[in-house]
């Protein structure tokens, strides 16, 4: 049987983008039984206000249908799962978790077994003293590769943020990526993208905004900086992923498996980035434990080397205690440490 537990998690300060600033996140685990009740598996849909297409009012309602469905007999293909790509990758994950006996273990992984992924340093939109003195934190913590949140403050303060840090560290030494999400105007990109240039950047996300594929297109041809499609990809469908990779020939994709349908499709969009030379690496989309857990599992099946974005677990006040670790610019599970899970009460019986 299915069913769902309700969680709101709490952000140790607000998340700032330029799309705005987070204080709370709703999140819902999906827990799929097995018969005897004896074992469980627990994935998690945590769908974002303003970017997921399934961040509806309505969308716990949708949530109990579907389960609703499933327990009435259907199974995930006769269900329209679609419009509803959080759902997609809970369901996915609490599967998947169950067919290895409920031990939060969702695939054939080095990660479950000790075996770290490197991982940028998050440094979100703050004021800009106070996102200089954690990039330098990160940078002290061992991070190798920082990722700035950029596009909501002045943009000419930003720089000289960049500058310093480059003062600081030469590209050798520390990898930079910016995610602007869609805050630069078309009128002005151009001239902001040669600006950050100076700044020796790896690459710069989702620079102007979405549905504009003939300027996305002209962006990743003319940018002095490797450009990266990430909010662009919600929403496709399986028909559309090549054809628009094809048209706009990013640099690389952002793979966010909550908000492009679940591990499965996340695998279909990397096939065909790889089909057409296309890079890309794997971010969570601030799940708490449980999804962070499932997505550095899928993460580290796929044998990648570069940093990925999995640094988000530390986001929240309550989050759920787990084996999962962050030290020295890498995410690693510690087999030391067990799951808290508490929070399930007499639901976890295992």
């Amino acid at each position: 049987m299915f069913s769902y537990k309700k969680h709101v998690l709490k952000f140790n300060k607000p998340a700032n983008t330029s799309r705005g600033s987070m204080q709370t996140h709703t999140v819902y685990y999906i827990i799929k039984k097995e018969k005897d009740g004896l074992k469980m598996g627990i994935g998690e849909a945590a769908p974002l206000i303003g970017l997921s297409i399934d961040a509806v009012d309505d969308f716990e309602n949708h949530l109990n249908l579907i389960l609703t469905q499933l327990n009435n007999g259907f199974n995930t293909l006769q269900v329209d799962l679609e419009p509803w790509p959080s759902i997609q990758f809970g369901i996915e994950t609490a599967l998947s978790d169950l067919k290895y006996g409920g031990s939060r273990k969702i695939c054939e992984n080095g990660f479950i077994t000790n075996k770290p992924i490197s991982i940028n340093g998050l440094v979100w939109m703050n004021q800009i003293d106070e996102m200089e003195t954690e990039a330098f934190q990160k940078v002290e913590a061992g991070f190798n590769c920082i990722k700035f949140k950029i596009g909501a403050l002045d943009f000419d303060a930003e720089c000289r943020l960049l500058e310093r840090i480059r003062k600081r560290y030469n590209a050798f030494k520390l990898e930079i990526r910016v995610d602007a999400n869609g805050a630069f105007g078309n009128f002005d990109v151009f001239e902001k993208l040669k600006e950050l240039k100076r700044f020796d950047l790896h690459s710069i996300e989702q620079p102007i905004k979405t549905k504009q594929p003939e300027m996305m297109q002209e962006v990743c041809a003319k940018s002095p900086i490797k450009i990266a499609l990430d909010e662009e990809l919600i929403g496709l469908s399986k028909a559309q992923v090549k054809p628009l990779l094809q048209f706009i020939k990013p640099h690389y994709i952002i793979i966010k498996p909550t908000l492009l349908g679940g591990l499965v499709n996340s695998s279909f969009f990397i096939e065909k980035a790889n089909e057409l030379g296309i890079g890309w690496w794997v971010t969570s989309a601030l799940e708490s434990n449980i999804g962070l857990n499932a997505i550095a599992q899928f993460c580290s099946s796929l044998n990648t080397e570069m940093p990925q974005g999995l640094g988000t677990g530390s986001l929240y006040k309550n989050n759920i205690d787990s084996p999962l670790t962050v030290s020295n610019g890498f995410i690693s599970y510690d087999l030391q440490k067990q799951w808290d899970l508490d929070l399930f009460g007499n639901e976890i019986n295992n």
